[in-house]
């Protein structure tokens, strides 16, 4: 089976077809987990299955996404621009934009500006959620917004901010990064009785009005160098809590991202995604 590997700031995907993994399996989970061991398989933070039926009408092209784990998760934002990626360097799609079913909606990306093996998108993130319910996170009194509430971890109380960008995150100011052990404490919030979903969890240092710098523990992935709804997660965390404007730069540790909360309520990403490589996967392992 044919597959391809793009990366979007060092957040990994393994991209293939369903009509040639459905020849090899019906378990998209258990191979996903198998693909993407970084040991045993090609490695990747997910698999992107391209679906061959799509259901939303105002949609080009659906996928389906696996996390490393095996575990199914509505929307990456940087795995739907590593797909964009595809679409556009493998596929040759022409269009001025791709729009891409996922599920958390459909999501339009707009190519801005590309090179060989690269395309940088601005995508069309829609609309965050924000009431306590819809993210979902459990709270002593639903909540219209999730702002500085506090959940105790191990016996220590910890404030966060959270929303949903279809998928739920939740935002923790530090001052410095090594404050903090966030990956233990990403790893335990993740699994935390106040989110059913479990969640995502961001580590957010405040540069200034225009720029915010994160780190990432993702749900079913752990650590990753960046992550593209984890990015909006952030922002909007910090917006909220009006320490940032409504348009700034996320740094990551694979690089910056742009962010704009836009007056009609849309989130609007831009950043890049890139080919990595492309293999054959049989017999269990990559060829």
């Amino acid at each position: 089976m044919r597959f391809f590997k793009f990366q979007a700031l060092g957040n990994d995907f393994l991209i293939v077809r369903e009509s040639a993994l459905r020849a090899m399996t019906d378990d998209y989970g258990a191979f996903a987990g198998e693909i993407c061991d970084r040991h045993y398989g090609a490695g990747a933070d997910g698999l992107e299955i391209i679906v061959e039926r799509v259901v939303a009408e105002s949609a080009d092209f659906e996928v389906r996404l696996f996390n490393s784990d095996g575990g199914e998760t509505p929307i990456s934002g940087n795995g739907t621009r590593c797909v964009g990626a595809y679409l556009y360097l493998v596929e040759d799609w022409q269009g001025p934009t791709v729009r891409i079913a996922t599920g958390a909606g459909v999501k339009t990306l707009t190519p801005v500006d590309r090179t060989a093996g690269r395309i940088v998108f601005e995508t069309d993130m829609g609309i965050p959620l924000l009431r306590s319910d819809q993210i979902p996170v459990i709270l002593a009194e639903s909540a219209n917004s999730v702002i500085g509430q506090r959940i105790d971890v191990d016996g220590s109380s910890v404030e966060f901010t959270s929303v949903s960008m279809g998928n739920p995150h939740c935002s923790i100011f530090v001052n410095d990064f090594d404050e903090v052990d966030w990956r233990l404490l990403g790893s335990k919030i993740e699994h935390h009785a106040a989110f059913p979903d479990r969640t995502n969890v961001e580590f957010v240092r405040i540069i200034d009005r225009d720029t915010i710098e994160v780190r990432f523990w993702e749900r079913g992935c752990g650590e990753t160098l960046a992550s593209g709804t984890g990015s909006c997660g952030a922002a909007i965390a910090s917006m909220l809590n009006d320490l940032t404007k409504r348009k700034i730069r996320v740094l990551t540790a694979g690089g910056p991202l742009l962010i704009e909360w836009l007056e009609d309520g849309r989130v609007i990403q831009t950043g890049e995604a890139a080919q990595v490589f492309e293999g054959r996967w049989s017999g269990g392992k990559a060829v």
